[in-house]
């Protein structure tokens, strides 16, 4: 696979993207305001692209296309209208989320396009523990041997991106049992550890941040 030309790249001189790593989990709504007033504010033009690292408390979210029969124990945790694309998925402790604040005004307002690189960027990612992922033609996201790995659920909003992508790297996955995970059926989920792969957060984080460059170029302060 190539993944050259699925860059995404920013055109003109727009400043360097801020990383951002949250040192405890998040809970769901203040992520969803700081996201808010953050595009906003890359929209207007006070501040500058950011990705946001961190994990959630366990929960539930359902993005705009949930069906509520999918929700299969509707009282085991928390559950939010995420207003992101999509179904409903899980977050917890173990589960890498990454918040894509991009602006696609310097980048091409190609929705389906930044979709696909941030599957190319998953992938690379997985890649550097030696995992293959894959696309399927079930739904977006990265798979491994027809399980899913990463769900990816974003909103537009201005041509400004918000919500993102979810990594499983070591969370419970009985958690997902809950929930019918992106309206899949059929199809299991896997993480980093039941893989095999030795790693942690932190290496995965590092991961994360140089594979970003070679999809999306603009190294991160």
């Amino acid at each position: 696979m190539t993944l050259a030309r699925h860059r995404l790249d920013a055109t003109g001189s727009a400043p360097r993207i801020e990383w951002i790593s949250a040192p405890a989990p998040v809970p769901y709504e203040a992520a969803v305001a700081f996201m808010e007033q953050r595009a906003a504010a890359i929209a207007n033009g006070r501040a500058g692209e950011c990705v946001w690292l961190l994990e959630h408390p366990s929960l539930y979210t359902a993005g705009t296309s949930a069906d509520p029969a999918e929700l299969v124990s509707p009282g085991r945790f928390p559950v939010f209208d995420a207003g992101r694309g999509g179904r409903y998925t899980y977050h917890g402790p173990g589960q890498r989320v990454a918040y894509i604040m991009l602006d696609l005004n310097a980048r091409g307002r190609d929705v389906r396009h930044f979709v696909t690189a941030l599957e190319n960027w998953l992938i690379t990612t997985l890649a550097a523990f030696g995992i293959a992922g894959e696309r399927s033609d079930s739904g977006v996201g990265v798979f491994v041997g027809g399980a899913k790995i990463a769900s990816i659920g974003v909103r537009v909003r201005r041509w400004v991106t918000f919500h993102g992508v979810s990594l499983n790297v070591a969370p419970n996955l009985e958690h997902f049992s809950g929930i019918v995970p992106c309206g899949l059926h059929d199809t299991p989920v896997t993480s980093l550890e039941e893989l095999g792969a030795e790693t942690d957060m932190a290496r995965v984080d590092e991961a994360l941040r140089t594979s970003f460059e070679e999809v999306f170029g603009l190294p991160g302060t």
